[in-house]
């Protein structure tokens, strides 16, 4: 049975290095999210305005987590602006954590947050920053040449869970405005398509990057892609953890400020940056019009 809602929905705005994100904390997992009421709410001349949402449901209330519950009381609902599923993101792991504290759910130390792609282990610093584990990197031997306005470059395959082609270019500029992809060849190394960084170099153990997105543009900030550009920036410099013994730290200047990456011997790869909550307000559900917010097992919905 289902009736009008007429309950503001709670939200928040946090962001990552200027990846941005609507927060919809439904502990219960009482609130459906159709993908056009995802796509609203992070619409940016018409609705909050974000790269994702944060849908918080504590892993027991949600079927996707509850086999992770005794590992992790929170599920990151993860959800790309367009309204689709996605199994992790590196700078949405780290607003989630610093919600989960906004919140008074967890304080500073340890956090694991349950995802679509396993239990994340994130560490709140009392400095403000926020360190992930974000697993570890597989280097598969196939590359691509990616072009852009008549230059081209060789590209490293790295995959973070997701694919990357890491090209290292002599300027930043030299990505173009990064509006569509670039031309990559052979594309059969990348079926599915890929996520395309460009990376200069700007100090010892320090470069910059820009990130073409697949399935979207030039973002702020890739928390996966920073650890593949860390990675393919160590191996072009002729360093491997696992061979010497010893982490090894990158620092990547994104677009929306700045990662510290570090690999250590054994393969695990922690990324450190900041995480901040910018505001919080309501929805009126009357304004999502179509958008049909729905809940379960009675709980008041709107629908069209």
């Amino acid at each position: 049975m289902t009736s009008t809602q007429t309950s503001p929905i709670p939200f928040l705005k946090g962001h990552g290095t200027e990846n941005d994100f609507v927060i919809v904390p439904d502990a219960e997992n009482a609130v459906d999210l159709p993908p056009a009421v995802v796509a609203r709410l992070c619409d940016r001349r018409a609705g909050i305005g974000g790269d994702g949402l944060l849908h918080v449901v504590r892993s027991a209330a949600h079927p996707d987590a509850r086999h992770l519950a005794d590992e992790a009381e929170w599920f990151m609902d993860y959800r790309n602006a367009d309204g689709s599923v996605a199994e992790m993101c590196g700078n949405g792991v780290r607003v989630f954590a610093r919600y989960l504290e906004h919140a008074g759910h967890v304080t500073a130390g340890e956090v694991p947050v349950a995802t679509r792609g396993g239990v994340k282990h994130v560490h709140l610093d009392k400095d403000g920053s926020v360190t992930v584990a974000m697993g570890r990197a597989v280097l598969p031997e196939a590359g691509v040449t990616v072009s852009v306005d008549g230059r081209s470059w060789p590209a490293r395959n790295v995959n973070m869970g997701n694919p990357h082609a890491v090209a290292f270019v002599e300027e930043l500029d030299h990505a173009g405005n990064l509006f569509t992809e670039p031309p990559y060849e052979p594309a059969a190394v990348y079926p599915d398509g890929v996520n395309i960084e460009f990376v200069a170099d700007r100090g010892p153990r320090h470069v910059a990057m820009r990130v073409h997105e697949r399935g979207a543009a030039e973002t702020r900030s890739c928390g996966t892609g920073a650890c593949a550009v860390a990675v393919a920036t160590a191996r072009r410099d002729g360093v491997d953890p696992a061979e010497s013994g010893t982490p090894v730290t990158y620092t990547v200047d994104v677009l929306g400020g700045t990662l510290v990456i570090t690999e250590h011997p054994d393969g695990r790869i922690d990324m450190t940056g900041p995480a901040v909550i910018v505001a919080e307000g309501t929805v009126d559900p009357a304004w999502l019009g179509s958008g049909d917010v729905t809940a379960r097992d009675g709980i008041e919905t709107v629908n069209d």
